[in-house]
């Protein structure tokens, strides 16, 4: 019987989770759903001096808001030391393993006599063969590795990768601190929680034979191993912020959609056919490593932004309104237990959404339905709000405050009626009311501004400008 899939996303916490990261857990994460396997979450914190709990909890609440469930974790490796060192003291009893005293000085002259002999520098095993009383002084745990011949590791992606033992050297399983290096724990948490696949990035691939020769030493099954491609920015160079990348969060915050994120990364190295678009259900129903391919993928912000609005143009009011919300909070748009229901926030929606590329956008547009107050524009209200605008203003006012059923058809009629009165064109009429309802000269259809608002607010909007020009 064939083991279930186990696959794992296990990032250290250093740092911010970036978007190359992401793309290595939603393959991960969309090869367990797509096998009815599961999605392990590891905590990577090994290097004691640079991780954070901070880090840890923005990797969370990014995986969180991205819908990346996991089934297990998430797992912290500082949490299982005595098992790290359980299975050291194995490596040393089976003599697989030894102690190392030599120092940071013993270490650099070994270092430069090798560069000297133009050989690859690494450790010449001295301590190997140590007889006798072991000295005084710290020691760390190194893996004994037979330096003849190759190794062979089965990568999914790459076919047979072959890596010849004489560039490897006796690695350190256990620092001299007590502390358990990266290339060992991870062999032992991947067998120890039964990982299936390992899927990671091709930065990892020099990895791999290390890792490949302790499974073996210990006795675990290995894995299977797909090395994907890095992410790369226009330019070819390894993706960084200077190519408009940046932390998970981050792109939440700039108003992206997590579907829309997930939906541009999943065409990064992975395709079915010509296809751009793809609900969640779609990428895990089509998943495949199959369909990965080796060569490095480019980054383009221009593209994200493109994915990022055609999810807002096509995805329900109601729905998206619910990841509109916390941004319109944090801008300051709505305050925080504002009351206002999905379907409340949902009905301005329809009349922005075509044209907005981030929920950002979208919200600064729809700043003057959701105040009370309106912000003005100084240029516009000096351009606009004039002694000869207000007869204008205050005719509509008038028209607006008669009208019953309050419609569009209503509103519409009102509008002419004034222009038509005035002599004159839609727009010398449209363009003050606009900036005394919304503050700004560009909104949506100035009918549709007025219904949005309502009878009262509308009045009270129009009443206050003409004061306003008044008082000036």
């Amino acid at each position: 019987m064939t083991a279930p899939i186990k696959v794992r996303f296990a990032p250290s916490p250093t740092g911010t989770l970036h978007i190359g990261g992401v793309r290595t857990a939603l393959f991960n994460w969309l090869f367990a759903r797509h096998h009815g396997g599961r999605f392990v979450l590891r905590i990577e914190d090994t290097d004691v001096s640079r991780s954070t709990e901070e880090s840890i909890q923005e990797i969370l609440a990014a995986l969180k808001w991205l819908g990346l469930d996991w089934d297990e974790g998430p797992h912290r490796q500082m949490q299982r030391q005595d098992r790290y060192r359980e299975v050291v003291g194995t490596l040393l009893r089976e003599n697989k393993a030894y102690r190392c005293y030599c120092s940071a000085e013993d270490l650099d002259a070994q270092r430069k006599e090798a560069e000297k002999k133009g050989l690859k520098p690494k450790y010449d095993g001295r301590c190997r063969s140590r007889t006798g009383e072991p000295p005084d002084g710290p020691s760390v745990v190194r893996f004994k590795v037979d330096a003849e011949g190759s190794i062979s590791v089965r990568d999914l992606l790459r076919g047979q990768v072959h890596f010849d033992k004489k560039e490897l050297d006796d690695m350190i399983l256990e620092r001299s601190d007590g502390t358990p290096t990266y290339n060992f724990v991870v062999v032992v948490d991947d067998a120890d929680m039964g990982i299936t696949h390992v899927i990671r990035g091709d930065d990892h691939l020099s990895n791999t034979p290390k890792q490949a020769l302790l499974y073996d030493a210990l006795g675990f099954p290995r894995p299977l191993f797909a090395h994907i491609s890095m992410i790369l920015g226009a330019d070819k160079a390894r993706l960084s912020k200077r190519h408009g990348a940046t932390s998970t969060l981050a792109y939440r915050d700039q108003g992206y959609l997590p579907d829309a994120l997930l939906n541009y990364l999943v065409r990064l190295g992975w395709s079915h056919g010509d296809q751009e678009i793809f609900s969640r259900q779609e990428m895990i129903d089509l998943f495949s490593l199959d369909s990965i391919t080796t060569s490095a993928a480019v980054f383009n912000p221009d593209k994200l932004l493109w994915v990022n609005q055609h999810y807002i143009k096509t995805m329900p009011p109601v729905e998206l309104a619910r990841h509109w919300e916390p941004l319109l909070v944090r801008e300051g748009i709505l305050a925080e237990g504002h009351g206002k229901s999905p379907e409340e926030i949902a009905r301005v929606i329809p009349h922005l959404n075509q044209r907005a590329e981030t929920l950002v956008e979208m919200a600064l547009k729809a700043k003057f339905y959701f105040v009370q107050d309106v912000e003005f524009d100084d240029k516009a209200r000096a351009k606009f709000l004039t002694a000869e605008t207000r007869p204008l203003l205050q005719g509509l006012e008038s028209r607006l405050a008669a009208l019953e059923p309050f419609s569009l058809e209503g509103i519409e009629a009102a509008f002419k009626a004034v222009v038509e009165e005035a002599g004159v064109k839609l727009g010398q009429l449209a363009q003050p009311v606009r900036v005394a309802l919304t503050g700004q000269t560009a909104s949506p259809g100035i009918y549709d501004v007025v219904d949005l608002l309502g009878k009262e607010r509308t009045l009270r909007r129009l009443s206050d400008a003409a004061r306003g020009i008044e008082a000036g």
